[in-house]
């Protein structure tokens, strides 16, 4: 005997409760095996497969690609005997990562080809659709390439050009939106003189790496400055509750990380605890995993106070956007070189850097925010 098995949306976090569909791996009809990977969904976290918890036949799909749905929401129906029914148990999601390839109704889609697929918001359907010209029929690198480019072509004179927004890019959007519509946002600005910290970073780079197997960049510096101001400025470092400020006794500092066309935000957990060569480990473990999407949910959450730096890219300043429901965020600058009138009256040439502190205004008031921010300066300037 078999009995038709509703499939739901699992939990997938303690601050995640809903999830968008991004692709199935299987369609209605086809066999199933127990654990096997049925469809790919995305938070504002990562990416996660769910596989099935029973073996059996897929007999309706329930929701569809870039449906965003509720934690508990149905997702399929699978026919399954009666004693695997019994003994189903509550799904957990795995790594998307983990999976060599997805089958579809052209064979398989390699990893390369679906990571490339992900960065762009194309769907499996769409996928299905592309000329392909791989062997065995099969979707090559080369030919998604094509299909892009040929996507990318100037349209003619007069007309728009319309991009439907990807999962990951649409998770941004509602939680930028939800971020800057409940938390009044106010930002101050310091310039810091990173020219010792500069010279030390370059005059140890190379031993460094030699003897921690990681770069030694300004990013583990603040880091820890931010770790350490955090215990003289706790309020920083907390959530806002209804009419309760939470304070954080553990500083989970989140570094914003670019890919693709979105961003991701690993957590360095315990960082106050780090030392320079832990956190520089950590920040070169992070982020790898961020760029080629291995992160792992418990890696991605609980995150107390996050760090940007979007002077990478050449920016100065920037008022950066906090992310809920932490109540700061810093945002760091490029280092450039400009000539400094010191205290002597002299004149030099030093290698200077503007930090940007947004902050919810309802916790922290603009005196304690420049406390803060004057912390994280001096740590740097006296390195």
């Amino acid at each position: 005997m078999t009995d038709e098995i509703e499939i739901k949306l699992p939990k997938l976090g303690e601050s995640i409760v809903s999830a968008t569909i991004v692709q199935w791996f299987k369609k209605e009809g086809d066999a199933i095996k127990l654990d096997e990977p049925l469809l790919e969904v995305s938070t504002d976290k990562v990416n996660s497969e769910i596989p099935s918890p029973v073996a059996g036949i897929l007999t309706q799909i329930l929701a569809q690609p870039d449906q965003e749905l509720d934690v508990g929401a149905p997702l399929a129906k699978i026919s399954a005997d009666q004693g695997a029914a019994k003994a189903t148990a509550e799904m957990a999601p795995k790594e998307a990562a983990q999976e060599p390839a997805v089958s579809s109704k052209k064979g398989f889609f390699t990893p390369v080809v679906l990571k490339i697929a992900q960065e762009k918001g194309i769907a499996l359907s769409e996928l299905e659709s592309i000329p392909a010209t791989g062997a065995g029929g099969r979707l090559s690198k080369r030919d998604l390439e094509a299909y892009l480019q040929n996507q990318k072509q100037v349209p003619s004179c007069g007309s728009d050009e319309r991009i439907k927004m990807g999962a990951m890019r649409k998770m941004i959007a509602d939680a930028m939106v939800k971020s800057y519509r409940e938390i009044p946002h106010a930002t101050l600005v310091n310039e810091v003189d990173v020219t010792h910290l500069m010279k030390k970073i370059k005059a140890s780079r190379e031993s460094f790496q030699k003897a921690h197997g990681v770069k030694l960049t300004i990013t583990s510096y603040l880091a820890k400055a931010i770790a350490d101001a955090v215990k003289a400025f706790p309020m920083v470092n907390a959530t806002l509750e209804g009419e309760t400020i939470h304070i954080k006794k553990e500083v989970n500092l989140g570094i914003a990380v670019s890919v693709g066309e979105g961003l991701m935000v690993p957590v360095i957990n315990h960082c106050h605890h780090l030392s320079i060569e832990e956190i520089a480990r950590e920040v070169a473990r992070l982020s790898d995993a961020a760029r080629h999407q291995k992160l792992k949910p418990d890696q991605v959450k609980e995150g107390t106070i996050t760090m940007t730096n979007f002077g990478m890219s050449g920016t100065l300043i920037g008022t950066p956007i906090i992310r809920y429901p932490e109540v700061a965020i810093l945002g760091v600058g490029a280092i450039k070189k400009k000539v400094v009138v010191l205290e002597d009256d002299t004149m030099a040439i030093r290698s200077m850097m503007h930090l940007s502190l947004s902050f919810d205004h309802r916790v922290i008031d603009g005196m304690y925010g420049c406390g803060f921010l004057a912390a994280i300066q001096q740590s740097l300037e006296v390195q």
